[in-house]
């Protein structure tokens, strides 16, 4: 499932994760209070704890803290925090018109799950396309699962960004419009827990810096650089 929306103002925890965090507190607290009226006092007290728990992870799953992009107009960003998954030449995605590079980040639920736009640019399309729900993990995931593709046209490079849902709460937001300015490092979307990102970039345009297994963070991380001629 996927949503569209400007992007919140509100900083700290992400506007749509409000819901989740009552929800969990609510399923904790309600049942404990009925537990209490009835004269079971340890199993409300467990039932409370059990539900402040649940909401305080759910206020970090729904994190949204500040990044700082560097002042570096060849950098290409990190569009998602999690581990680097994929580096590898790929096909066009249908946006590019030429061989490209796929960057794949896979977020675990201990992730930060704001994306972030990799480049500055104009939003070109945002396509959603419906799928199956395959693990994030599993490398079909980025040609069969349900997923937002995001298309950024910058001043010497095209990027594609592309947001996969899996199989848990399959809900995907972006808060793009076509049309839309953007810069490195601003927000535009979300997904929810467990999911990948893919960053799609011309392969004789960029330099890779980073390599299966690294670590990333979302808006900071410099995954690549723009060249000065192509090669």
């Amino acid at each position: 499932m996927t949503r569209s929306g400007r992007a919140p103002k509100r900083h700290g925890v992400v506007k749509a994760g409000l819901g989740w965090i009552l929800g969990a507190a609510a399923a904790g607290l309600v049942p404990a209070s009925v537990a209490a009226a009835a004269g079971h006092g340890k199993a409300a007290k467990f039932l409370a704890a059990g539900g402040v728990v649940a909401s305080a992870f759910m206020a970090f799953f729904f994190r949204d803290p500040e990044r700082h992009p560097p002042d570096d107009a060849d950098a290409v960003l990190s569009g998602a925090d999690g581990r680097v998954m994929t580096v590898e030449a790929d096909a066009d995605p249908g946006f590019l018109g030429e061989p490209t590079v796929r960057i794949s980040v896979f977020l675990s639920i201990f992730d930060v799950h704001v994306n972030r736009a990799p480049i500055s640019g104009r939003i070109v399309s945002v396509l959603h396309e419906p799928g199956r729900f395959r693990f994030a993990f599993d490398p079909r995931a980025s040609r069969v699962n349900e997923r937002n593709t995001i298309c950024i046209e910058g001043e010497r490079v095209r990027c594609v960004v592309r947001q996969i849902v899996g199989p848990v709460a399959r809900r995907v937001v972006h808060w793009l419009e076509p049309g839309q300015a953007v810069r490195a490092g601003d927000r535009i979307g979300l997904m929810k827990f467990g999911s990948r990102l893919d960053v799609f970039l011309p392969l004789g345009s960029v330099d890779v810096l980073v390599c299966t297994g690294m670590m990333v963070r979302a808006g900071e991380t410099v995954i690549a650089r723009l060249r000065t001629r192509r090669r």
